[in-house]
């Protein structure tokens, strides 16, 4: 049986003298192995394809993580601190927007975490790293990239949300590597995961019976090792195989 096509998106990252389009292995490999899925990787650059011509190709979307930050006049705010690539912006936006219009589900991490908010019409905070928060949202600068995503903290999970339902857990201990989040829920997201300190780690939502699940942390790191992070990708393939999120099934020992 054909495998669903999972459309992944790409950042513009410098490449010598040079621009390259990037994803980080991790995220194509751990959608590919544990959502059982065939991936597609699209481009950030809609000057040479369009948000449509991607979403007719793909059975489903998962928006990447990134060093990039969301563009803050996307979301109504004058200034931010970069780096900012206003090419995956727009195509990523885009995506959201006609990927729902199609009726086909939608998946983020981290930054494509950010972005679902912000298409919902939300805004982002960007001063979870700064000093003195009650909780520190991201590791010290600096430090090596295995001491940076072992910097975990807690998240509760909505009761009867997908999550919750789908994990069978009303906890996680989750990798946090971020110095933005969200600020003002987008319109017609339901919370799934909050941090201690109340920062939204986690949202859903079905318009118009459409599929949408996004999460703060990387369960694409070390996925092998953690139960919830294998529930997540468990949660990506069902999805893509046509099930909805009030029938996705409460798995055991997950």
């Amino acid at each position: 049986m054909t495998r669903p096509l999972l459309g992944i998106t790409a950042c513009n990252r410098p490449f010598g003298e040079e621009a390259a389009q990037v994803v980080i292995d991790r995220y194509m490999e751990s959608a590919m192995r544990h959502a059982d899925a065939a991936a597609l990787l699209i481009p950030a650059r809609p000057d040479l394809m369009t948000p449509r011509e991607a979403a007719e190709r793909i059975d489903g979307l998962l928006l990447t993580g990134s060093p990039s930050n969301v563009g803050p006049e996307r979301y109504g705010d004058a200034d931010g601190k970069g780096p900012f690539d206003p090419a995956r912006d727009e195509m990523s936006l885009a995506l959201i927007d006609v990927m729902i219009a199609m009726g086909k589900p939608v998946f983020g991490i981290c930054r494509g975490f950010q972005e679902i908010n912000v298409a919902f019409g939300g805004t982002l905070d960007r001063g979870l790293g700064d000093a003195g928060r009650a909780l520190a949202h991201h590791a010290p600068d600096g430090v090596p990239i295995g001491p940076m995503f072992a910097h975990s903290h807690d998240v509760t999970l909505a009761p009867q949300g997908v999550l919750a339902r789908a994990l069978g857990r009303e906890r996680l201990t989750v990798n946090s590597v971020h110095f933005q989040g969200v600020k003002r829920l987008g319109q017609g997201l339901s919370v799934e995961a909050t941090a201690p300190d109340g920062v939204i780690e986690a949202v859903s939502a079905t318009p118009g019976g459409t599929p949408v699940l996004a999460v703060q942390w990387h369960p694409e790191w070390q996925t092998d090792r953690d139960a919830a992070s294998l529930g997540y990708f468990g949660i990506m393939g069902r999805v893509l195989r046509g099930e909805r999120f009030p029938t996705v099934p409460a798995k055991e020992g997950v």
